[in-house]
């Protein structure tokens, strides 16, 4: 493939992702499975990578674990925030949890699985049971300080209550339902 056919399909995939996102975030009515997202969302990846010079700053794939962006405090993280991978059968799930027990011996931990609901990454660090930071993903590496916005939010508890450790970093994901984009 030569630049010109790249520069022609990036264009394409791009305009066909930015429809998908709006279809899905805005619409709420998606019309392709998330595999078939995901499957479009790597190819312009795959297409990037191999002609960086095509890649805007605009471009769907500069969305998540995006670079700081240097109007919030940093925070470096103490272990990487990396993403999920995405599975789509059985077999990968099995492949994933044979490669994540590698190493412990006979110990076969026990799994939970939830439905997998996208928001903003964030790790929180309480210190002898207070909220001391609220932390973005940022690029896995180096966050932005978000405190100030967490404590807004009433299901973050500002001081846990019963047993805890002096030191707890919880990561997860912050999501407004539904209901929160409706006034009473």
């Amino acid at each position: 493939m030569n630049e010109l056919q790249a520069k022609k399909e990036i264009k394409a995939l791009t305009k066909a992702i930015e429809e998908h996102n709006h279809k899905y975030y805005v619409l709420n009515e998606p019309v392709i499975s998330d595999e078939e997202y995901d499957r479009l969302l790597k190819r312009l990846v795959d297409l990037e990578n191999e002609f960086p010079q095509l890649r805007s700053a605009s471009s769907p794939t500069q969305r998540v674990g995006a670079l700081v962006q240097g109007q919030l405090p940093t925070v470096r993280h103490s272990l990487p925030m990396i993403s999920l991978d995405n599975t789509y059968s059985l077999e990968e799930l099995k492949q994933w949890y044979d490669r994540a027990v590698k190493g412990l011996e006979n110990h076969r931990p026990s799994l939970v699985a939830e439905l997998k609901i996208d928001g903003l990454s964030c790790a929180l660090t309480y210190r002898n049971g207070r909220l001391v930071l609220a932390a973005t993903r940022g690029d896995g590496e180096t966050g932005e300080d978000v405190t100030h916005n967490a404590k807004t939010i009433h299901d973050i508890p500002l001081d846990l209550k019963g047993r805890f450790p002096d030191l707890l970093e919880v990561r997860g994901e912050v999501y407004m339902g539904k209901k929160g984009f409706y006034s009473p």
